[in-house]
């Protein structure tokens, strides 16, 4: 199997390193600045699993130049969205790949079947805590990584079959899920509350964690996404949820989001995608997120990068 990953970010950089340490045909399609940057220092993983380090992956800045691909995997920032869809689907003109998104939320889907056809794009997205040093390198600084990924549609059961292989063989969980579209509501309404509430005090997990108004908080924001998920016919079970929203309790003190670390380098932030995401289903289906409206309102003028 043939594995394109798009963008190389700290997300794209780990699951693709990872996947060419276990051997498997993996390449970067990637802007030329970043595969400038990877020609200078290689791609390098540091991580409590286990570190790795090639010089020379393979790397594509034209599209054209992608003529063989089976999978396609999307590994970019929200706010690089439709950039990514419009390269995604002529990239699955020429190869006929099928495409698994890793982005957190979930209106990527629709804009990729749009472009990409209904039958090529998965489910799925990622778990992870990296990011990236001066160099390009990435940093894991958690134990855990893990790629969830399953079919929305008839025709995607044996390429969802052919990466389920690959677990056990990579550093990383890669799990097949028959259920995928509600796991990934399970992901969106955590990291909407957690990087929207890290991000908006700026400070890490403990602290909204154990501050009792901001965890009731965090509490308020996973009842509007709640919401949002039964009126996209999509309903959550209560005992997950409320599993879900006491592991902040349990992360680490310091542990924090990729949009926090993004706040703190000074660099663009995923909050159009992630709480201006849940607003646009709000305005949908005419309902009130005052929460998330509330979290939103703060966080935008810090969606460019740090306001001058």
């Amino acid at each position: 199997m043939k594995i394109i990953v798009q963008g190389a970010g700290a997300l794209g950089s780990y699951f693709g390193g990872r996947m060419l340490e276990a051997g498997y045909d993996v390449s970067f399609f990637v802007r030329e600045r970043r595969a400038q940057q990877l020609k200078d220092h290689g791609l390098k993983i540091d991580s409590p699993v286990g570190n790795y380090q090639t010089v020379d992956p393979q790397l594509y800045t034209k599209i054209e130049d992608i003529q063989e691909a089976d999978l396609l995997i999307l590994a970019v920032k929200g706010y690089h969205l439709d950039e990514a869809v419009k390269q995604a689907g002529e990239i699955v003109r020429q190869t006929d790949a099928f495409v698994l998104p890793l982005l957190n939320g979930v209106e990527q889907l629709d804009r990729l079947k749009e472009v990409c056809t209904e039958e090529k794009v998965l489910g799925g997205y990622a778990s992870i805590i990296a990011t990236l040093n001066e160099k390009g390198h990435v940093l894991h600084t958690s134990g855990g990584s893990r790629i969830e990924f399953g079919p929305i549609h008839s025709k995607q059961h044996t390429i969802c079959d052919n990466i389920e292989k690959m677990q056990g063989t990579v550093k990383a969980d890669l799990v097949q899920s028959e259920s995928i579209l509600e796991r990934m509501w399970y992901k969106y309404m955590f990291i909407t509350a957690f990087s929207g509430l890290t991000s908006a005090t700026q400070l890490p997990a403990g602290y909204v964690a154990n501050t009792e108004a901001t965890f009731a908080t965090f509490r308020r924001i996973f009842a509007e996404m709640q919401l949002l998920a039964g009126k996209e016919g999509i309903e959550l079970n209560e005992t997950e949820v409320n599993r879900r929203m006491m592991s902040l309790k349990y992360m680490g003190y310091e542990a924090t989001s990729s949009m926090h670390q993004d706040m703190r380098k000074g660099l663009q932030l995923e909050v159009e995608h992630l709480q201006g995401g849940a607003l646009r289903l709000a305005e949908k289906y005419n309902v009130s997120i005052p929460v998330i409206e509330t979290i939103y309102g703060i966080l935008k003028p810090y969606a460019g990068g740090r306001p001058e």
